[in-house]
């Protein structure tokens, strides 16, 4: 209620529609503030309708401001032995000044942690951290020092790699060419297939037509050894009939002149 006074302008959603007649307490419920005011009964007050006190500008003097949720459409039946009332909701101002308060307290909190965030304990916490910090940063300095000649032999080496590289693809290349060669059309290992499909008829023909009189020469060969071999046999067991003659054959079993001891009859 601060800032009302009785004659102060009450308005419906911003237009005038009264004013501020008696500002006392309610004889029904003790503690309660009761306004009376007057409205202009084309005001569409309804029973949804609610009642707040407002600041007018910069001189700060309160007025009633109406509104509506709409939840009602029945309009209020003035009585003016027992006026209906009309409920006081808590207005922007009042809601600040109630939590100022708890602003207040939030801030009284904030500057105890502070001071205790800031006393000499945690002052010389704090100081030794940024020493160990500055420690730790040094430590970081010489092993980044210590480290610069092997980084400094990291571009060389990425060279060396690319260049090994370079020619592991430069012999990948060159071995599909030869494989490209290879296997083309006319090239060594068509020839070698052609090669190797003739050797194949030489061996079938030679098998076909060759080696059977090969064996006919062997056969013959064979009779011829035999012959032989029964001539140098009758020499050996006479050898005057190189010069004499066998003489005429003796006759074999059957024939004229057979004789089981080989003497002629």
């Amino acid at each position: 209620m601060q800032g009302l006074q009785p004659q102060a302008t009450v308005r419906y959603r911003g237009v005038p529609v009264g004013k501020v007649e008696l500002i006392g307490f309610d004889t029904k419920t003790k503690g309660n503030v009761l306004v009376r005011v007057s409205i202009d009964r084309s005001a569409p007050v309804t029973k949804s309708t609610f009642a707040t006190v407002a600041s007018q500008g910069v001189t700060g003097l309160g007025f009633i401001q109406l509104d509506d949720n709409g939840e009602s459409t029945e309009r209020l039946v003035p009585n003016d032995d027992d006026p209906p009332r009309i409920p006081l909701k808590p207005g922007g101002l009042d809601k600040l000044l109630k939590q100022s308060e708890v602003i207040f307290n939030q801030v009284e909190q904030a500057s105890t942690r502070l001071n205790k965030l800031l006393s000499d304990e945690n002052q010389q916490a704090v100081t030794t951290a940024v020493t160990q910090l500055g420690e730790a940063a040094g430590s970081i300095n010489r092993v980044a020092k210590t480290l610069e000649p092997a980084v400094a032999t990291l571009p060389g080496l990425s060279r060396d790699a690319g260049a090994t590289l370079k020619s592991v693809k430069l012999a990948t290349d060159e071995v599909g060419v030869t494989a490209r060669r290879l296997n083309e059309k006319g090239g060594p290992l068509d020839k070698f297939s052609e090669g190797s499909t003739a050797l194949a008829a030489s061996v079938e023909t030679f098998s076909a037509a060759t080696l059977p009189k090969l064996s006919e020469v062997a056969d013959e060969t064979a009779r011829t050894m035999r012959q032989l071999r029964r001539t140098v046999s009758a020499v050996d067991d006479n050898p005057q009939s190189l010069i004499f003659g066998t003489g005429p054959q003796v006759p074999g079993p059957g024939e004229t002149g057979f004789s089981a001891n080989g003497a002629k009859k």
